[in-house]
């Protein structure tokens, strides 16, 4: 999904039914605050608001997931597209939830072993390794070399831990 050209489409379609971003807003239930973070590609709108968005603009679902107006011939192939987008979507939403929760428990972790005099080795193994897999794959879904190369060096991470803690 590309926020931008969804943002930009929405803007479009509101101009041409000759609506303000507070009167799209208002019909909405929304803050027009939001309805400008969608139009400058900040961030979607929440899901439940598709249908009512469409409703207003005179558009379907899929028109505003593509951010375009969809040629009857391609709405099947397209249909299927924003379906595997916004399957896409959800999953990098749950993984930000399991980074943020594995951050929260790796600091309580680390203030455990400190206040035990424990040695940090586990918990940074356990880090290297849950970053390592979390952006292989985010990697696997975005296709983004940053991820690919993060995951990559939390890899190497992991191993050299293991080595370190082998020898000690």
């Amino acid at each position: 999904m590309n926020q931008e050209i969804i943002g930009k489409f929405i803007a479009k379609q509101r101009k041409l039914k000759e609506l303000t971003q507070e009167e799209l807003a208002e019909k909405l239930g929304i803050t027009k605050n939001a309805v400008s973070k969608w139009e400058r590609g900040l961030c979607l709108m929440d899901m439940s608001l598709l249908k009512p968005l469409s409703e207003i603009l005179e558009v379907s679902v899929n028109d505003i997931l593509a951010g375009e107006i969809i040629d009857n011939k391609d709405i099947e192939k397209k249909s299927e597209e924003n379906i595997i987008k916004l399957t896409e979507l959800a999953n990098l939403k749950s993984m930000k939830y399991g980074i943020i929760g594995m951050a929260l428990f790796s600091i309580i972790l680390m203030l455990i072993s400190f206040f035990k005099d424990e040695s940090m080795a586990s918990v940074v193994s356990l880090l290297c390794a849950y970053n390592c897999v979390t952006f292989l794959s985010r990697y696997k879904i975005r296709k983004d070399k940053t991820d690919l190369i993060a995951g990559v060096l939390f890899f190497i991470a992991v191993i050299c831990n293991t080595i370190a803690f082998i020898l000690s």
